[in-house]
């Protein structure tokens, strides 16, 4: 897991899943390259929607520093296809919905709405260096400004 202070500045593991576009995201087709990998709760919520937006509008100033940004959420393929697709979203959308990437990301919490408890993605978001490496995270992400904050992060990073 990737969980503590000390997961940052390790080697993450080597993971796959399935992705959008018939795809199957595979880490180390990405050594070399920079990644984002944003997860988030549930495609078509008012949240979600926003930051896959923001992260929309600013995919190619994230393309340009070398960065690949993927999201990531327990819904299937086929709701992250329609969510792409009313978003137009330029980059793909991971399906994780055994939370293997979750677990090893460590975004499950439990949550609370209206009062009731629930089990739920934590929005968080991990940068992966060049080497592999898992340099910077955000958890407990609030949407407003985040987007812009892992930029100007990617940015810096060389």
């Amino acid at each position: 897991m990737l969980d503590s202070p000390s997961a940052l500045d390790h080697v993450v593991p080597e993971f796959s899943a399935p992705m959008t576009g018939s795809k199957f995201f595979k880490l180390a087709d990405y050594k070399g390259q920079k990644i984002v990998l944003y997860f988030y709760p549930k495609d078509n919520t008012p949240g979600c929607t926003t930051e896959g937006m923001e992260f929309r509008d600013a995919y190619d100033d994230f393309r340009r520093t070398g960065a690949t940004v993927f999201g990531v959420s327990r819904d299937s393929i086929r709701s992250h296809e329609g969510f792409k697709a009313k978003l137009a979203l330029p980059f793909e959308l991971i399906s994780d919905p055994d939370e293997t990437l979750c677990t090893m990301f460590n975004v499950m919490k439990m949550k609370t709405m209206y009062g009731k408890q629930s089990r739920g993605v934590e929005r968080s978001t991990f940068v992966i260096d060049a080497r592999g490496t898992l340099v910077k995270e955000w958890r407990g992400v609030k949407v407003p400004g985040h987007v812009n904050e892992v930029l100007e992060f990617v940015k810096a990073l060389d």
